[in-house]
């Protein structure tokens, strides 16, 4: 690149000196002329001033010497009169007149000065002297074309000398503001592809104030956003090995766990006969979960197997999970509010994984800030019908989320503010609500955190609901 930046550079600047060099050699041709003219109304003037018998031969061919030219001729009231002439006119071959050139008949007179033959004869014609009507003299070309190439070639070896400074000093120029740079962009780039999660071949910004400096600016950006991607991913593939090795001795543990409690269900004792469902229950689906659990490299919700839930029941499955007291007595405070009868086209575990997600988040953030007043602490679940929609309402009475969090709320392992947790409880549930083709987003509300969970019914479930309404 710099040295095409250096060819690049010679050729502009050489293009616009001889753009300026073609003027220039015409110019010096009319300037040469021009002071042949002058000399030749000099000696007119001497010519005439002399008597007739004073100019000699001699003199006529030193005056004819001065000036360059073979004949001097002045025209005055009509007539031409010869002042001086060579022994032998010759006869002209080009007419110029100097009182009509312009600037492309000078150029185009120039250029045929130069590739013409030598030897041809001029006739100029200009300016007269005072009292006539113009001066005229004829003259070889050959000292004009002789001189013409001389002044050519020296603008032309300046010319060339002083383009190629100046390609030089724009080319240093140039390649210390923008292709040193682009060099150490390029080569920051190369270094980290080969190992993008090596955080020190991350490029360092120069500070530079203009386009450069922003694109160091953005580069950084960008890598050390693909860094951290690349260190989560490697974190999730290795949590995904992680929880693969676990799974089949877990789901054996959780199985003879249940085969117990089977047998734990046939003590008659009341308190045992009340809670051995529940337990039941519970291992049954950390067992199904288990299950569920996919080869390394795959972590696909299944389909959902969607029918009528019963919302009520399953919120107070939930409650219990989080080991709340129904009356509210102690601790955190549990306040349902749904319509009797109201059921969700849904599936049931997959919808009291979601209701669990986001309880759960709200009970840990209510605890963090013991002592604990259920009369002030309080998880409030709300539940209704809009049409074929169900829309749930998750409130708590907590800190709240703080913004800079609200924008990476779905987001795997970004979401989470508590230590120790996982941030994997709101993407969860936002990935089982989206698979029910419903939508969860957060409230704006003054006191805690709200979530609103929406779950449309298949056209199936609304055709049935439809009838039934009829019926």
């Amino acid at each position: 690149m710099s040295a095409k930046l250096l060819a690049l550079t010679v050729a502009v600047v050489a293009t616009a000196e001889i753009a300026v060099l073609v003027p220039t050699i015409a110019n010096y041709r009319i300037a040469w002329l021009s002071d042949r003219l002058a000399a030749a109304r000099t000696a007119a003037l001497v010519l005439d001033a002399a008597p007739q018998d004073g100019v000699t031969v001699d003199m006529t061919r030193e005056l004819l010497d001065s000036v360059g030219a073979k004949v001097i001729v002045v025209k005055r009231e009509g007539t031409r009169r010869l002042l001086a002439a060579s022994d032998m006119p010759p006869e002209a071959d080009v007419h110029i007149d100097m009182r009509e050139t312009t600037l492309w008949s000078a150029v185009h007179d120039a250029f045929d000065t130069l590739i013409a033959d030598n030897g041809r004869i001029l006739r100029i014609v200009g300016e007269p002297p005072r009292g006539a009507d113009f001066i005229e003299i004829v003259l070889s070309e050959t000292p004009l074309r002789a001189a013409l190439l001389r002044f050519a070639a020296t603008v032309l070896l300046i010319s060339l000398a002083v383009a190629v400074a100046a390609g030089v000093l724009v080319y240093v120029s140039l390649n210390w503001l923008f292709v040193r740079p682009m060099r150490r962009l390029t080569e920051r780039m190369s270094a980290f592809r080969e190992d993008p999660e090596d955080a020190s071949r991350i490029i360092v910004p120069s500070g530079r104030s203009d386009e450069i400096g922003t694109a160091e600016e953005a580069l950084e950006e960008l890598q050390r956003a693909l860094s951290h991607t690349l260190h989560q991913k490697s974190h999730l593939a290795a949590l995904g090995l992680a929880v693969s090795k676990i799974n089949h001795d877990l789901r054996n543990l959780l199985s003879s766990a249940q085969l117990l409690s089977d047998r734990l269900a046939s003590v008659p004792d009341p308190t045992v006969q009340r809670f051995a469902p529940k337990l039941l229950a519970a291992l049954d689906r950390a067992i199904h979960y288990c299950e569920q659990t996919l080869s390394y490299g795959r972590a696909k919700e299944p389909l959902p197997e969607r029918r009528d839930v019963e919302l009520a029941h399953l919120f107070e499955e939930v409650r219990e999970t989080l080991g709340l007291s129904a009356g509210g007595s102690a601790g955190v405070g549990w306040v349902v509010d749904v319509e009797r009868g109201l059921t969700a086209d849904a599936d049931p575990d997959q919808l009291f994984r979601v209701i669990l997600n986001i309880t759960r988040n709200a009970l840990q953030a209510l605890e963090a800030r013991a002592p604990l007043d259920p009369e002030r602490d309080q998880i409030r679940v709300r539940a209704r019908r809009k049409g074929p929609v169900v829309e749930i309402d998750l409130s708590d009475t907590g800190p709240g989320i703080p913004p800079a969090r609200r924008e990476h709320l779905f987001e795997a392992f970004v979401s989470s503010a508590r230590r120790g947790g996982t941030g994997l409880g709101l993407p969860i549930a936002d990935e089982l609500v989206r698979a029910h083709g419903g939508h969860i987003h957060l409230l704006d509300t003054k006191i805690g955190t709200a979530f609103r969970i929406t779950i449309p019914d298949q056209p199936e479930s609304r055709h049935h609901r439809r009838e039934r309404i009829r019926a």
